[in-house]
């Protein structure tokens, strides 16, 4: 049963410090589910850093079993607030543990307890986040995923150099002349997208979304990624955490897919080093198996749900 991803809106202020002036941002977020059963939510966190909730909504499927689903857009995009003239020094990693927190802290979440879902960077920030020992955090799911920002971006970079070679030229000669804004590099990235990042044809209305956004204001995902998932120059470049996965607490289920640019051995090393994991392989999907077999999926992470509530 796929659901509606009709719910309840609203925004949460979220407090930051720039250039020593307390400021006040809005974090948008929906809630989608009854909660009939008073099962604890699940928060799904969105990759980038600097895309949106959107191409996450399939996940309103794990509603069906009387349990809220939260989505929410990370400041710098969607309907958060935008911040286009900030550079690396206010995108942090610890901004977005911080706004994590906040949402959490704002919708009351802590007392009754809530799961957490990251895919993609998503993932990432859920890792960071465990390690702070939130209170009430039950599980994560760590979705198409890694510990490591560099091992990332060598499983990217290895699956590649396996493109037609006219296409890898292509993506050479622009990052080599800094024009990776012509329309030929972005043609060649649709090729290694195609692939490794989404393989259904045409792709879910909601997957383009969250890349139009990015389109729109390209901040967050040009200052701390960079201009594509393969090239990547921004300031989370050297983010990892795989030395500390042994500290996270709490169960955690890994989800990724065959063709995933979050490859295989990105997941033995989270399996590896988490204390407690189980991780299911979606054989014929890429870095979305919540669309690429998303019926699948939806039994797969909901029936994990449940036995950890």
């Amino acid at each position: 049963m796929q659901l509606s991803t009709s719910g309840t809106e609203g925004t949460v202020d979220f407090r930051t410090t720039w250039n020593g002036r307390q400021e006040t941002h809005q974090t948008w977020y929906k809630i989608i589910g009854d909660n009939s059963n008073k099962r604890p939510p699940l928060i799904a966190l969105h990759g980038g850093p600097g895309a949106t909730h959107d191409y996450l909504l399939s996940m309103a499927d794990l509603a069906r079993d009387g349990r809220s689903v939260i989505f929410y857009d990370q400041i710098g995009n969607g309907k958060s607030t935008h911040l286009p003239e900030r550079g690396a020094d206010f995108w942090t990693v610890d901004l977005f543990v911080r706004e994590l927190h906040n949402l959490v802290d704002k919708l009351g979440l802590r007392a009754a307890g809530y799961h957490v879902l990251g895919q993609s960077w998503g993932g990432f920030l859920a890792q960071e986040f465990a390690l702070t020992q939130p209170e009430g955090l039950r599980t994560i799911t760590l979705a198409d995923t890694a510990a490591s920002f560099p091992d990332f971006v060598a499983e990217c970079n290895r699956l590649r150099q396996q493109l037609p070679p006219e296409v890898e030229a292509a993506l050479r000669r622009h990052e080599q002349a800094g024009t990776t804004d012509d329309p030929e590099y972005l043609k060649a990235c649709e090729v290694f997208y195609k692939r490794h990042v989404c393989r259904l044809d045409p792709w879910p209305a909601e997957v383009t979304a969250s890349f139009g956004w990015i389109d729109e204001d390209p901040t967050v995902y040009h200052t701390m990624n960079g201009p594509s998932e393969f090239h990547v120059i921004g300031s989370i470049r050297d983010w990892q955490v795989a030395g500390r996965l042994g500290e996270i607490s709490v169960p955690a289920l890994l989800v990724s897919g065959r063709h995933d640019e979050a490859g295989l051995p990105l997941q033995q090393t989270l399996v590896r080093g988490l204390r407690t994991a189980e991780w299911t392989l979606f054989g014929d999907s890429s870095h979305m198996p919540h669309w690429e077999e998303r019926d699948r999926y939806m039994e797969v992470v909901g029936s994990w749900l449940r036995s950890n509530d």
